[in-house]
């Protein structure tokens, strides 16, 4: 059986507004797996992606470089980890452009995502709205990846990947591809909005209220907690105390994830405590995590050009990895080279 290096790959799109929600459910791990050594990590601005809608180009330049300083702001070190733009690296589309071929109609057909971004309008949709899902998967296995830290709502992508993977070694009777493993680990790995605890946070809700904001500052965070929807009760003792409150499992869920500690142990700590004191503390957490990222992304993002160095440098490196995989990959099918 081949044997693969034990390498991590995660992307965000830069499609504007990093939220609490990313850093949760997404950053906070990258860093972790970085911080633990036990694998390779890249980690990408999948700007390739941000284009299967329309983009105003100023603001995805100005996105990408955005994404990129919250990356660095939140931990992510480019010695220790490949940061990438995606478009610096032409082997993902490359790749990506085989996949398309090994990919079948009916899996695009089946994702979610397209089903509810395309919508009524799917005659009107871009091909590379539909098709976008092979390229996530050459995004991960043009580096062999292993693992995957996604939230639970990208588990389908890493499910058709593993289709797509299985298929190309099937069809050309290689074992050349990973079998790459969907990560889902830690509280919040779904954040959820501040006014809805049953809507997922999202930076295109237009109440900003519903959102903390990596760029938000302090007294913004601070608000935005306090005055987040809850109910009148007191808070339970256990986690089967928080069934039916939505509101108020989000904000625990918040807490622990912050506070690196699970949701029975904040909830055996504050059992019985009122909402009110609770999301006090839980303010006070939030700020003391999040202003300095806020803080660290503003200095960044006044010098785009050491943000511009970083990505080329991490390009650089990622297609020390990526070219020769492609090169195999072409032989395999059986390009002339």
């Amino acid at each position: 059986m081949a044997q693969f290096t034990p390498r991590v790959f995660s992307g965000i799109q830069p499609s504007g507004g990093l939220t609490l929600g990313n850093y949760l459910g997404a950053i906070t791990k990258f860093v972790d797996w970085q911080e633990r050594g036990t694998h390779e990590t890249v980690y990408c601005m999948v700007d390739l992606h941000a284009i299967t809608v329309p983009q105003d180009p100023a603001a995805l330049r100005h996105n990408t470089r955005e994404l990129c300083a919250g990356f660095l702001a939140s931990g992510i070190d480019p010695e220790r980890s490949i940061l990438i733009n995606q478009s610096q690296v032409p082997e993902h589309a490359q790749l990506g452009w085989i996949f398309s071929c090994v990919a079948r109609m009916g899996w695009m057909e089946r994702m979610t995502q397209w089903k509810d971004k395309a919508g009524a309008n799917a005659e009107r949709a871009s091909l590379g709205l539909f098709g976008y899902p092979a390229l996530m998967a050459a995004d991960i296995l043009i580096y062999h990846a292993t693992h995957v830290p996604v939230g639970d709502d990208q588990k389908q992508h890493l499910e058709l990947t593993r289709d797509i993977a299985a298929k190309f070694n099937h069809d050309y009777g290689v074992e050349f591809f990973p079998m790459t493993e969907p990560v889902i680990e830690g509280a919040a790995t779904r954040v959820m909005s501040l006014k809805d605890g049953t809507r997922k946070m999202s930076k295109s809700d237009p109440v900003d209220a519903s959102r903390i904001n990596l760029t938000d500052g302090a007294d913004a965070i601070a608000k935005k907690f306090k005055k987040a929807k809850t109910d009148p009760d007191p808070l339970p003792g256990d986690v089967d105390g928080l069934a039916g409150r939505p509101d108020v499992a989000n904000l625990v869920n918040i807490y622990a994830a912050l506070d690196g500690r699970s949701v029975g142990e904040v909830l055996s700590e504050k059992a019985g405590g009122q909402l009110g004191y609770f999301k006090a503390d839980l303010a006070d957490l939030a700020v003391a995590k999040l202003s300095p990222i806020s803080t660290e992304m503003a200095r960044l993002m006044d010098d785009t050009a050491e943000i511009d160095r970083i990505l080329a440098r991490g390009a650089e490196r990622a297609r020390e990895i990526t070219v020769p995989i492609l090169e195999r990959t072409y032989e395999i099918v059986g390009m002339v080279r």
